[in-house]
């Protein structure tokens, strides 16, 4: 079996960060394979005497594995409050695991990652992703450590997506599930998004046709896709109520200047800012491209009755919010309608928050509250 071992690089940044280094080849979903793959991971909480207590944590595109703090990293994670003793996801009942996503900058296997067989990045050599990759990545490490079967799979955004992409890859080795602002299929909407994010990031001249240096490359390009993906992570309404007309106070009588003039402009940049520095355009590329190709039917002959049949008996609770444009309510009653035609038993909660698709990170006191009762019915 594989030992769990510290992560050999940005340990600074990633105290709590443990890799597992798969103990055979990962082949993908749409060809290709990872020799050498290795998943990072943080955990919580402790696995009891009959081994039946993990919940395995998916992220969205951009988070790290770091979802919540402990001894080893103090740092709030980005579901601080979500995790923990006595909270939502109880770690004195629960032992938690949170995957981070091959192709991932954060210290899975994905193009910026170190290509055993050449000593440099994969960059653009790295295989097409696909959700049910990240999903599967997810599962042979759990194998590794020695978890055969999990209480439950839960994921917001991408992570949504790669919960479905489990269970339907592995019906057998999960008994929940937690889909939050997730989807069968992307929308077309959403994929006219990225697509334009893409774009963007593929137009700058740093992209240098993908033969960009470790540590530099387009950068402009992902400041600018960040500022569009921030925009379509928040509802209209909240950007008024939070922002308004404000201006930012050293732009106060100056006209005709480049720099931001808004306290919106300013929220953007400093998001955009931090976002380019920390994020590789390939991975960014191959997430967001893996989002867009996933389509749950694939698994049922092009049929979703026939994917869902997978899911059948499982206890699910599927959360969406009313004001989300890239996951749309719609698209997670389609998501309850099939389940509960598979005969899946389902919690469901649209929420009226204003905070569009990024509420599951916002809007806690709805979403924590939901949570936190279907695990303990569960």
């Amino acid at each position: 079996m594989p030992i769990a071992l510290a992560s050999p690089s940005r340990d600074l940044e990633f105290p709590a960060r443990r890799l597992v280094r798969l103990p055979a080849p990962l082949p993908l979903y749409r060809g290709g394979v990872i020799e050498q793959a290795v998943v990072a991971y943080e955990s919580w909480g402790e696995r009891n005497t009959a081994d039946d207590n993990t919940l395995v944590l998916f992220t969205g595109l951009s988070p790290s594995a770091h979802a919540a703090s402990s001894p080893a990293d103090p740092s709030p994670g980005w579901w601080e409050s979500m995790i923990g003793a006595g909270r939502p996801i109880d770690t004195q009942r629960f032992h938690v695991v949170c995957v981070n996503s091959l192709g991932s900058p954060f210290g899975s296997s994905g193009p910026a990652a170190i290509d055993p067989a050449t000593g440099r990045p994969y960059g653009a050599a790295f295989p097409e992703l696909s959700v049910e990759d990240i999903a599967t990545a997810g599962r042979q490490a759990l194998k590794a450590l020695g978890i055969e079967r999990v209480a439950g799979v839960v994921g917001p955004s991408l992570g949504g997506m790669t919960v479905l992409a489990y269970c339907v890859q592995f019906p057998e080795e999960v008994d929940n599930l937690i889909s939050i602002s997730g989807a069968t299929s992307a929308s077309a909407y959403a994929i006219a998004l990225r697509s334009l994010q893409r774009e963007i990031v593929r137009s700058d001249p740093g992209w240098r046709n993908g033969n960009y240096e470790p540590g530099r490359g387009p950068r402009m390009g992902l400041r600018l896709a960040r500022k569009l993906g921030t925009i379509t992570y928040r509802g209209a309404r909240e950007w008024d109520q939070r922002f308004g007309r404000q201006r930012v106070t050293d732009s106060i009588g100056v006209t005709g200047d480049a720099r931001p003039q808004f306290e919106v402009e300013s929220y953007l940049e400093h998001q955009a800012q931090r976002f380019s520095e920390i994020f590789d355009a390939h991975s960014f590329l191959a997430l967001s491209r893996a989002m867009d190709e996933f389509d749950l039917a694939e698994h049922g002959g092009g049929s979703l009755g026939a994917a869902f049949a997978a899911f059948r008996g499982k206890p699910a609770l599927v959360i969406g919010v009313e004001s989300d444009t890239l996951f749309p309510i719609h698209q997670q009653r389609e998501l309850v309608e099939q389940l509960r035609a598979a005969g899946a038993s389902v919690d469901f909660h649209a929420f009226p928050s204003v905070q569009g698709h990024d509420s599951f990170l916002v809007d806690l006191p709805r979403f924590e509250p939901a949570i936190g009762e279907f695990l303990r019915q569960h």
